[in-house]
């Protein structure tokens, strides 16, 4: 499973290696050669991957190829990573300094200013180039060739409509479909989509079997066919399986036009039931193309659609789609039974029962897992077996390696969404797997991380990484990898198969540790990505952690703790702090939240790699200056530090700062000079206006980008309603606003024409507070009907407004 990641991986590498700005930085450092010499090596490597993501899964030998070239493909990306910050640090440097005169300079050779860096990344590119050479060189050893063309699945497009003869449940969802099925519509068109949405192997295509063999449809309908349409949506095809359906006919067309007008001819002025089984196009245009003879037939026709995907039938119009749940568990038991059993209940293996209920909990209520399993203790009834996969360790696997034969058959059904996925999409699933089970997640932090990891690097688009990540995991969602948490708002989770599956893919890169796991220090230095779970303990010892001084190519240390305000903090030992985490130079994500910690050691400022810091709930006093040591910083979270008082004066050196969330800390009234000029945030969840030295309301003029939350106090201390006009928050997508004034200020007049130009943009706002307004009204905009997406307004203490 190692291809997706090394494709993704490789792709954003020879990005970096053709960038012409990091060419012109290195020219004068004496390694631009070495890096030519590796561009074009990794050129050669690539056009392999697609022929080598097709024998892997029957090659050993391709498998550790792969996982060797991914290994190295990290430690190529670890090398550029630091030619890039070298750069930042000079260009920085020399807005420091100032400007220094071509004199001084020429008196400087250029031997010792190339040194460090053409010293320190010599012997590594050296080492790099002759590991990636001899790779390629293995390839006629693996029989690989360049291969562009897609390799087909060969087990799709095989359903066909006959009805299986072990359908259990599903009554509530038939009767609902059928009574839809049968009704004509009050539509402009002739014919209705009834979509079937699911994730896979959920019993999409089961249902719509049952309901294309109801003898009401049968009677119902003069015309009926059913279609596979897999991953290869060939509207030539998808007309021809249906012409010969309804006619039994076996005509040959020479082109789309001719098949079409006879496919129009035999359908005109007939009711008609399609099944396009398993649609996994987004495209709309192909979509209409294929349903123009559709048109002509008789009112009330219908096509059944089953699908994993949203967006194409979001774009049909259908705005909120009711998803094909689990089985109960009832009949997922009866399911389980039958397939393992060979009968819908477990009256003669009473002993076995109880077993049964715990495999049949494990698997979630998913019927294609229920049958892979069930077909896997077919005829097997000794307890033994039932026990083995029971309390398999495949439920709580750490690496996928750890897969026993038996498990491996079910691997397939968990795998068909997985291996329509992109290689980008296969890499963010993957990042999952350090997430525990039944862990809750928000979009938002999840982005946060694969935006650290450089996941969301793409040359290609003018997007954001942001928004980039939010589409991505709209994907993901829409495909069901994720699931939205049940009565938890904007939380989401894996479902247990799917965090098995991202486990299993992950392979040999991520690592889920937790309290009860020993590891050895030479298995530790082959991961990149690490979770740490904390929980139950609440005394983190180094010795636990020890090991893990040989996971120097670590990127990532996340400790996970749930998402629950009710969680109390845990106790990490100094010792990790002080002695291990200095030993992991490459870290981009470091998150201690929760951690009892009460100071940042200086060392943080060395992590020159990082992109993502999360102190949140810590009992830190304060960030010291090396944190300005930080060039690639992108997020630093200190959400309820509550003794959290100042910040560095170096924090206006974090140029790269895109979110800064310092909620619930007191830092907010002394905000560091210069925070106004990191044109990058995103977010900046809190500022105080102050006088003299402190916060301007017109630094947020600069600060193009924020949107999102943001609460703004001190608003008594504007001057003038042109300072509020500065901070153009009509400009900015802010979907929640808090404004406060003083408590005793009343500045009437002044306060309305502030608040007047302090309107914010009505196409985003969702939520509105404002706090000891002094105006005796309100301006027009509070209240305006533009504002089309506001839910919540909160207004407090406003008490000369009449």
């Amino acid at each position: 499973m190692a291809e997706a990641p090394v494709i993704a991986l490789l792709q954003v590498i020879f990005e970096k290696l053709s960038n012409e700005a990091l060419k012109k930085y290195v020219r004068p450092h004496g390694i631009h050669s070495e890096l030519n010499e590796l561009e074009i090596t990794v050129s050669h490597i690539q056009a392999l991957l697609n022929d080598a993501s097709h024998k892997e899964i029957t090659d050993e030998s391709v498998g550790l190829w792969l996982n060797s070239l991914q290994h190295l493909a990290y430690d190529i990306d670890d090398v550029l990573d630091d030619v890039a910050t070298e750069a930042i640090h000079h260009e920085l440097a020399q807005e420091d300094s100032g400007v220094i005169t071509g004199k001084v300079r020429k008196l400087i050779p250029s031997c010792c200013t190339n040194f460090s860096l053409s010293h320190r990344l010599h012997g590594k590119l050296d080492s790099i180039t002759t590991r990636l050479q001899h790779l390629e060189k293995q390839k006629a050893d693996l029989g690989l060739i360049v291969k562009d063309e897609k390799q087909k699945d060969l087990n799709k497009g095989n359903e066909t409509s006959l009805l299986e003869s072990d359908v259990v449940g599903r009554e509530g969802e038939k009767e609902k479909l059928l009574n839809k099925l049968l009704r004509d519509d009050l539509s402009k068109e002739n014919f209705s989509v009834l979509p079937i949405v699911g994730m896979g192997g959920v019993g999409k295509t089961t249902l719509a079997r049952v309901l294309y063999n109801d003898t009401q449809v049968k009677d119902h309908f003069e015309l009926m066919a059913w279609v596979c349409v897999s991953d290869d949506f060939d509207i030539f095809k998808i007309s021809n399986t249906i012409f010969q359906s309804i006619t039994r006919e076996n005509k040959k067309f020479e082109d789309l036009n001719q098949l079409q007008l006879a496919l129009t001819e035999k359908l005109k002025d007939k009711r008609f039931l399609l099944v396009l089984d398993d649609v996994w196009t987004e495209n709309y245009d192909n979509w209409e193309n294929l349903v123009r003879p559709f048109h002509l037939g008789a009112p009330g026709s219908k096509i059944i659609m089953t699908t994993r995907k949203e967006k194409l039938l979001k774009k049909l119009g259908f705005d909120h789609l009711d998803h094909l749940e689990n089985l109960s568990g009832k009949d997922a038991l009866s399911l389980f039974a039958l397939h393992a059993l060979g009968v819908n209940n477990f009256d003669s293996h009473p002993t076995l029962k109880p077993k049964g209920e715990g495999i049949v909990e494990k698997c979630g209520g998913l019927a294609l897992a229920l049958k892979a399993i069930g077909r896997l203790l077919r005829t097997r009834t000794d307890e033994e077996k039932w026990d083995d996969i029971l309390n398999s360790k495949m439920w709580d696997s750490q690496n996928g390696g750890n897969l026993c034969e038996d498990w491996k058959v079910i691997v397939p059904a968990l795998r068909l969404s997985y291996h329509d996925l992109s290689a980008d999409l296969k890499r963010l699933f993957a990042y999952c797997s350090l997430f525990p089970k039944d862990y809750l997640f928000k979009m938002e932090d999840l982005v946060l991380l694969w935006m650290a990891e450089g996941f969301l690097n793409h040359s290609n688009t003018s997007k954001s990484q942001e928004r980039l990540g939010r589409e991505c995991f709209e994907e993901l969602l829409s495909r069901s990898f994720f699931q939205p948490a049940p009565n938890k708002e904007s939380r989401f989770v894996m479902h247990d198969l799917m965090n098995d599956l991202a486990t299993y893919v992950a392979g040999e890169y991520f690592l889920r540790f937790d309290m009860h796991m020993d590891m050895e220090e030479k298995a530790l230095a082959k991961y990149r990505h690490m979770s740490f779970l904390p929980f139950p303990e609440r005394y983190v010892v180094y010795q636990k952690l020890e090991a893990f001084k040989k996971a120097r190519s670590l990127r990532t240390f996340l400790i996970v703790t749930p998402m629950d305000e009710s969680w109390n903090q845990f106790y990490l030992s100094r010792k990790i702090l002080i002695d291990l985490l200095p030993g992991m130079p490459l870290l981009r994500v470091l998150s201690l939240r929760w951690c009892y910690i009460s100071e940042v050691p200086d060392f943080i400022g060395s992590l020159k790699h990082l992109r993502y810091l999360n102190l949140s709930h810590t009992e830190i006093k304060e960030l010291p200056e090396a944190v300005g040591n930080l060039y690639n910083l992108q997020t630093l979270i200190v959400f309820c530090c509550e003794k959290l008082t100042k910040l560095p004066n170096s924090f206006s050196k974090l140029k790269k700062l895109r979110h800064f969330d310092m909620r619930g800390t007191s830092i907010s009234k002394k905000l560091p000079l210069g925070i106004g000029e990191l044109k990058s945030l995103h977010t900046l969840t809190n500022i105080i206006i102050g006088r003299n030295n402190g916060f301007a309301i017109t630094e947020l003029k600069g600060l193009k980008n924020i949107q999102g939350e943001i609460s703004i106090e001190g608003l008594h201390k504007v001057q003038s309603s042109m300072q509020a006009r500065d901070a153009n928050l009509s400009l900015k997508r802010l979907t929640k606003l808090e404004l406060k004034w003083d408590d005793g200020s009343r500045g009437g007049a002044l306060e309305k024409e502030v608040l007047n130009e302090l309107k914010p943009n009505s196409d985003w706002l969702e939520n509105l507070k404002i706090f000891s307004y002094g105006g005796r009204e309100f301006p027009k905009w509070v209240g305006d009907p533009c504002f089309n997406k506001l839910v919540h307004v909160s207004i407090h203490d406003c008490r000369t407004c009449m």
